[in-house]
């Protein structure tokens, strides 16, 4: 051995130990191994960070970014809802979530696409009588699988495209990858929905609640194209039963309704009084095309007198069940506004605000004190989109209820408030009228237009890839620009969007690979496990590349692990004389299929305490199905990709 080859072993050692050790971050364990390359004589100075360049890490950035304009749209809610059977069993129900968790996972970040459906899970968890726990860990187990069948399904695959094109063998296409993952993927979705599931530990869920904030009453606006226009209410109701929201009231052409006929119908302009839980709200929108009060510009502004104000408490304390009401303070509000140069936020939340906070909007919770200043004022009393051009989009008061519309119900201290805007405007005005913020609600408000638009971007970014037509990092590149000319991911979210550390890791440890190339150690290990273990038996050294990347992929990073693998699956390769596709193959499947600890993929470490998983408890699940991968695995591959 010479002295590079000791020192890139040395390196290389005590990366894979400090990744195991878990004391430092991945990316700051990669960096330091690049940096140590470079002092050592190993990678020279001039290409250090050529690894930030590298098409794999740019398309990896960029699909996570197309990744988070599906999620923002509310493509992914919309999905979810039309796939999940409502009344299945748990084997159906098991197939058809992991099956949308593998789909997604196919075509974007399978993070993401596990973070999505996690709400999905744990409420089928509820309806099945199964722990959390039991429906999280074979949704995580059925991303991953799902990772592995497109090229951009997860970083390992990327990674093992771009080594095959450095050993000039060209790229692999979009879909090469797809023949030997669908099948292992369908096999493992199979087995868990069939067998698996009840290997799964029964534990309490720790952490899934946060707090409780009780139902919210809000305003919603029935459009010209809402599913609930010329419905009965009784029908709608019937719409709203799965999602656990009731209407409470309505106005309808300015006459407010409380406890209306159930066989009313409802018309276009229509306001619905709706009472459920926040997760539910982005429901309610999408199942009947509704549109928060609000969101909606006033068509009208007149004035209301407060004869009116004083009319509709009177009438509220008698219970009358039905009373008129001019809606038209807030209207008025709005029309100085205008005047004033604020803009609102409208159907397609294209408009910005003038004023010099106009950043991206949130929704957030927040708590009315005790002293605050707000107590016994409304949204209205303190001109609330005036002064801070933020929305009042719900109240959440416990143990009551009121019959006045939400712009003009007065505030109480304890009160919830679901509030819209920018962060920082939403923050002066917690600030100035003592409330406390409880959280940020990822509350994704389904927009038809921005799905049609975030679905055609990602469709056209796989397509001008899979046909040959671009690169694959300039063709999402171009998808990314797309997103944000047409604001799927507004410009500001853009970097907020791309896991740093994840591309900081893959573009430290890119050269790093290539020493292990340029110094011969890669094939020395490759030699050493020919003589030693396969003792000169492809078959054999294919099988023993795929279980020692899966095996390193439960331990570490499953990108990093990609990166270490692929030089010793191509030196193997060519010390046995034969085709090195099945050996990068091999490393894809075996980097992405990491089932046996919390640590070896974030969609495993993500369920570790919703589920109230245990260090120990993931191999019950994971050992079975990793000897199923292997069995479906090795067969295939030398079948799709001949050795």
């Amino acid at each position: 051995m010479t002295q590079d080859q000791w020192l890139i072993l040395a390196i290389l050692t005590a990366t894979v130990a400090m990744f195991l050790w878990g004391r430092w971050r991945h990316d700051m364990v990669a960096a330091g191994a690049l940096l140590a390359c470079v002092l050592a004589g190993l990678v020279p100075t001039g290409e250090a960070f050529a690894g930030f360049g590298h098409p794999a890490v740019i398309t990896v950035a960029c699909v996570l970014v197309l990744s988070r304009g599906l999620q923002l749209s509310g493509a992914v809610d919309v999905l979810a809802r039309n796939v999940m059977p409502a009344q299945s069993g748990r084997l159906i129900s098991l197939m058809a979530l992991m099956g949308l968790g593998a789909f997604l996972s196919a075509f974007m970040n399978n993070v993401g696409a596990m973070a999505l459906l996690m709400p999905v899970a744990i409420h089928l968890s509820q309806r099945l009588e199964l722990t959390p726990g039991q429906v999280l860990m074979p949704l995580a187990f059925g991303t991953i699988l799902g990772g592995m069948t497109t090229m951009i399904g997860t970083p390992p695959n990327l990674i093992v495209s771009g080594f095959r094109s450095e050993a000039g063998l060209g790229s692999f296409a979009m879909f090469d990858f797809t023949p030997i993952g669908l099948a292992v993927a369908l096999a493992g979705v199979l087995f868990v929905a069939l067998v698996g599931w009840r290997l799964v530990p029964a534990r309490k869920q720790a952490g899934i609640e946060g707090f409780e904030s009780g139902a919210y009453v809000t305003e919603v606006r029935v459009l010209e194209d809402s599913k609930a226009a010329g419905l009965r209410l009784r029908e709608i109701e019937a719409e709203l039963a799965d999602v656990d929201a009731q209407i409470i009231g309505m106005v309808q052409r300015e006459v407010r309704l409380i406890a209306a006929n159930p066989g009313r119908r409802v018309h276009a302009g229509d306001i619905l009084m709706i009472e459920a839980e926040a997760e539910a709200l982005k429901d309610v929108l999408s199942i009947l095309g509704l549109k928060l009060e609000e969101e909606v510009k006033p068509e009208k502004e007149d004035k209301a007198s407060e004869e009116d104000d004083d009319e509709e408490e009177e009438d509220e304390e008698k219970g009358k069940g039905e009373e008129k009401e001019k809606e038209n303070a807030a209207a008025s509000r709005d029309k100085d506004s205008d005047k004033s140069g604020k803009q609102e936020n409208g159907d397609e939340a294209e408009a910005t605000e003038s004023s010099p906070k106009s950043g991206d909007l949130v929704l957030m919770e927040l708590a009315v004190l005790p002293n605050s200043p707000l107590n016994g004022r409304s949204a209205s009393d303190i001109l609330l989109r005036t002064r801070y051009g933020v929305n009042l989009l719900a109240l959440s008061r416990e143990g009551q209820r009121s019959m006045k519309r939400l712009r003009s119900m007065a505030f109480q201290s304890g009160d919830l408030l679901l509030m819209q805007g920018p962060p920082e405007s939403i923050s002066e005005f917690a600030s100035d009228n003592g409330c406390v913020p409880l959280a940020e609600r990822e509350l994704r408000i389904p927009n038809k237009r921005k799905i049609w638009e975030a679905s055609l971007i990602m469709l056209f970014a796989i397509g001008g890839a899979a046909f040959g037509l671009l690169p694959a990092a300039v063709a999402f590149a171009l998808g990314v620009l797309a997103s944000m000319a047409l604001r799927t991911v507004p410009p500001q979210a853009v970097y907020h969007a791309i896991d740093w550390p994840v591309i900081v890791l893959l573009a430290a440890l890119i050269p790093v690979a290539g020493a292990m190339a340029t110094t011969g150690t890669a094939d020395l290990i490759a030699r050493l496990l020919i003589e030693n273990v396969a003792q000169g038996h492809a078959v054999v050294g294919l099988a023993l590349i795929l279980v020692v990347t899966m095996f390193l992929s439960d331990l570490m990073n499953n990108a990093a692990t990609a990166a270490v693998m692929c030089p010793i699956a191509i030196g193997t390769a060519n010390a046995l004389g034969v085709s090195p596709d099945a050996f990068l193959m091999a490393v894809a499947i075996g980097a992405s299929c990491a089932f046996l600890t919390p640590i070896g993929h974030q969609n495993n470490t993500l369920i570790l305490g919703p589920g109230g998983f245990r260090f120990s408890d993931y191999w019950r699940l994971g050992l079975p199905l990793e000897i199923i991968v292997v069995a479906i695995a090795v067969p295939l591959l030398l079948v799709v990709w001949p050795l």
